[in-house]
């Protein structure tokens, strides 16, 4: 049985998600790195692509934060996840990808499964050129949904990822899978 999504509102604006804050890169400057990492050609050309999985390079982002170049064969995805404490942008520099995501935060600790409410879903989708940034506890899955054209983007997390939750999704159900930690990916 899951528990009920208490809140069907969106999340309040979190004033160090989209400025500069004292304890880092806010959310805007994490975007203007990952946009203007992302029109660096030899930079996005260095990036070695395979065919059959994503491939990824770690680079240094503004102010302490983590960020990563990372390459997405046709097809390829994240599945549901969120970044924990973490802050973030990303900007795709060649193909596009397709993030979908909910306008509601939910609770960052104690449930395994929630139902969610109707109306939260968001589906965007980023052409070369364009980003997007977010704040705590963002939950969302990106993919190239392309069945012939690779992709690539530019990720930046402010503080640096202490953990990803990854999550299944079966309709309205949300469902806590597994977390990984910085040495699951590393």
């Amino acid at each position: 049985m899951s528990a009920p999504l208490l809140s069907h509102a969106p999340a309040a604006a979190d004033p160090s998600a989209t400025g500069p804050s004292a304890t880092g890169p806010g959310a805007a400057e994490l975007l203007d790195f990952a946009r203007r990492t992302a029109a660096d050609s030899a930079l996005i050309d260095s990036l070695p692509l395979d065919p059959e999985g994503r491939t990824w390079v770690r680079l240094d982002g503004p102010g302490g934060s983590e960020a990563w170049l990372i390459g997405w064969p046709p097809g390829t995805g994240t599945g549901w996840h969120d970044h924990a404490e973490s802050r973030g942008a990303f900007a795709t520099a060649r193909g596009s990808l397709t993030e979908h995501s909910l306008s509601v935060r939910l609770p960052s600790e104690g449930w395994k499964s929630l139902h969610l409410a109707s109306g939260l879903d968001r589906t965007r989708t980023l052409g070369a050129g364009t980003g997007r940034a977010f704040g705590e506890h963002h939950v969302h899955e990106v993919l190239n949904a392309s069945p012939a054209e690779h992709a690539v983007s530019v990720h930046a997390y402010y503080p640096p990822l202490p953990l990803i939750r990854r999550y299944s999704r079966s309709g309205a159900v949300l469902t806590l899978e597994q977390v990984e930690r910085p040495a699951d990916w590393q």
